[in-house]
């Protein structure tokens, strides 16, 4: 397949073609000429307005549902979600039903994914079906295919077992995963403890929850040695325990979620269940130290977080709905609006380096793993933007920035 890609600009700081508007020639999944005017010489032609080309993004935290809940989302539908949302890559979570623990459900879903254009990473549970009491199979699963390890949205509590962790998949550089919440702390708690869930009757999760388990899986890491991979971190005071970690030496990276980035707890006024998520909506001051996390480089990528939930498990009283939201479709226009573009760009990117996969530098003879987007076109976002299967997104109704238009990966290209 022959595709040149017309009047596009380059977005990728590691590309010698960066900030030039150019033409791309793909043939067979490569990169084969870059330059200015290129013939068609009988490729298909791809022209959008205001076109910008970077390198295929990878989100590092996508739940699906498919086996068992396929109700919510299945992995057909959930890839081409991504693919239309400017992901070439997802790695997934091992929420399912059953849990993916060992190395027959690592291949079941990568054996789903075959022949998408955007391709799966399975992240498989640190322990058995994700119940926190025994390890799972870490190094069958890597054999099978798995990216990292860790228990979605599911502390550790048992800090030996994280231990051993940590030291075990270093014989395979292998990569931990440690969401970090107290549940004892937590409690009953549904929303962010502060003036907001004072206000609502709420029961609040102090900052405390999160930041007690980050120091104690620092502390951990500086013992163990290894790789740890903080996810989804949300209060400012997390941001200066992985600062400081990193200045020690420490192998740790973290992301933050688009939502954390962009919206706070004062959303929780009209009681939405849309806003439900774990860890909390914080306030302002935790987002604007987010944000400058993000522009430090602290915080290493960003993530959707997208987490498909039915609609009976949100239509619900706050208190007993299911935290999570559907970000995908969302994340890149919503980031736009608190962040630079090249930033932005860089961290959809990031995440590859972190979870050992190739990158896919934007020059000649290099795999074509492209993601197609404006960066200018505004515009609300509304239930005809949502391509998933469940529709409980925090950001409907909110202002965005950008369009994508499509993926190029996989010898395929994926447009709206």
């Amino acid at each position: 397949m022959k595709i040149i890609i017309k009047s596009a600009k380059i977005i990728d700081s590691k590309s010698p073609f960066h900030n030039q508007t150019v033409d791309l020639l793909i043939a067979d999944g490569l990169i084969e000429k870059i330059g200015v005017s290129l013939p068609n010489d009988d490729a298909e032609v791809v022209r959008f307005e205001d076109l910008h080309v970077s390198q295929g993004w990878f989100d590092s935290s996508v739940s699906l549902g498919e086996p068992g809940y396929e109700d919510r989302e299945t992995i057909a539908n959930g890839l081409n979600v991504a693919a239309k949302s400017g992901f070439t890559s997802i790695g997934l979570q091992p929420n399912s039903l059953p849990i993916i623990d060992n190395q027959s459900q690592v291949s079941f879903v990568k054996n789903k994914a075959n022949g998408f254009a955007t391709e799966i990473f399975p992240i498989g549970a640190l322990t058995k079906a994700s119940e926190g009491k025994d390890m799972a199979e870490l190094f069958d699963m890597k054999n099978a295919g798995a990216i990292a390890f860790g228990d979605y949205n599911k502390s550790i509590d048992n800090a030996n077992i994280l231990k051993i962790a940590l030291q075990y998949v270093q014989d395979f550089d292998g990569l931990v995963i440690a969401y970090s919440q107290d549940p004892n702390i937590k409690g009953n708690g549904v929303a962010n403890e502060g003036i907001v869930s004072t206000r609502l009757g709420l029961k609040g999760i102090p900052n405390l929850a999160e930041e007690l388990q980050i120091s104690r899986n620092l502390f951990l890491l500086e013992y163990t040695g290894g790789k740890l991979h903080i996810p989804t971190i949300s209060t400012a005071k997390s941001v200066e325990l992985i600062r400081e970690a990193k200045a020690k030496g420490l192998n740790v990276t973290c992301s933050a979620s688009v939502h954390h980035l962009v919206l706070t707890d004062e959303k929780l006024d009209g009681f939405d269940t849309r806003f439900k998520v774990t860890p909390p909506l914080r306030t302002e001051v935790d987002r604007q130290a987010l944000l400058n996390g993000v522009a430090d480089g602290t915080i290493d990528t960003i993530t959707s977080d997208h987490n498909p939930i039915d609609i009976e498990f949100k239509k619900m009283e706050f208190d007993t709905a299911k935290n999570g939201t559907i970000g995908l479709e969302s994340a890149f226009g919503a980031l736009l609006t608190v962040l630079p573009l090249e930033t932005v760009i860089a961290k959809l990117t990031s995440a590859r380096a972190i979870f050992g996969l190739e990158n896919n530098t934007i020059e000649e003879g290099a795999k074509a793993n492209l993601t197609l987007f404006t960066p200018e076109h505004k515009s609300a976002f509304t239930k005809e933007n949502i391509l998933s299967k469940s529709k409980n997104s925090a950001f409907l109704g909110t202002e965005i920035k950008g369009s994508v238009y499509g993926i190029l990966n996989q010898n395929q290209l994926v447009t709206k």
